[in-house]
């Protein structure tokens, strides 16, 4: 089967019978890894079309594409317009739905489309062996020429200036880098979205910028979490704490006090860490950037 075929079979199925009726592992792709988001395949929606509506005004409801739309609804793809009654399948992200072919693996998928790793490792809920993906920033076309769609993550990396500082009151050795890493526990290859940075529990977790805390809490694998959202599009967490020093709604300055390092959650790295990210907005939610490029002392 070609991968064509794969993608025009794909959508044909979860149009007539919706996603989780097609997944064969659908109790995997239903439940995200702790910390991740919820798989995008567990996100679709389904949008009865009303009179006066049009394939550009659905789409634009949804912050969508029409190609996006057109793709998951096979009864579109021959130029037809949304019938009134008629129910459309509606992706959360603009992308398609594609098969993992047998003795690939996802990240090869990814090499493929030509987008991150990461961003697809995520936006599919964290798992480590899907045979079916969504794929974001991709544009469906009947002629398999695949395009990329006008995402706001493809447009460059953020503005590193409007964002500097360090989460702890000296240096530290990182224990664990950004990027794809060995578990040294399983041994499994898995993306590390930030950096572990090794401290004794009990140290002091400082802002690394102004901001507003978003989320302030207990967080699957990422243990007692701290969010601040900063301006420009940016925001970083601080995880596996032992105590959590503000709440959401509050307002923080660089180098106001947050919390204290510990072994909460899931912990990667066995010594006792700061594990520390940097993300930023984007169609997709909110990206992974390598931390390293922010971390000033």
């Amino acid at each position: 089967m070609t991968l064509l075929f794969r993608q025009l079979f794909l959508c044909s199925l979860v149009s007539a019978l919706g996603l989780v009726s097609i997944l064969p592992y659908s109790n995997s792709v239903n439940a995200a890894v702790g910390g991740c988001p919820t798989p995008a395949l567990s996100r679709f929606q389904r949008h009865k079309v009303v009179r006066g509506e049009t394939l550009e005004s659905i789409a634009q409801r949804y912050n969508l594409i029409p190609t996006t739309i057109i793709g998951m609804n096979p009864a579109l793809q021959n130029g037809a317009a949304a019938a009134v009654g008629s129910v459309l399948q509606i992706p959360p992200y603009n992308g398609i739905v594609v098969e993992v072919p047998r003795g690939e693996t996802w990240r090869q998928v990814a090499a493929q489309y030509k987008v991150r790793a990461d961003n697809l490792f995520e936006v599919n809920g964290c798992q480590q062996n899907p045979r079916i993906v969504f794929v974001p920033g991709v544009n469906w076309s009947p002629n398999g020429v695949v395009t990329k769609s006008p995402l706001p993550s493809d447009a460059g990396t953020p503005n590193r200036a409007s964002l500097s500082g360090y989460p702890l009151a000296q240096v530290a050795t990182v224990g664990l880098a950004y990027g794809w890493q060995i578990n040294p526990t399983t041994g499994e290859v898995f993306f590390h979205s930030g950096v572990d940075l090794l401290a004794p529990v009990g140290s002091n977790v400082q802002a690394i910028a102004p901001g507003t805390v978003a989320f302030a809490s207990d967080q699957g694998s990422y243990g007692k979490l701290v969010i601040i959202n900063h301006s420009g599009g940016f925001q970083s967490r601080y995880a596996q704490l032992d105590s959590i020093k503000v709440t959401v709604g509050q307002q923080v300055k660089k180098g106001d006090l947050l919390g204290t390092v510990g072994t909460s959650g899931k912990p990667t790295s066995t010594q006792p860490h700061l594990h520390f990210e940097v993300r930023s907005s984007s169609s997709l939610g909110w990206v992974a950037q390598d931390p390293k490029a922010y971390l000033k002392k």
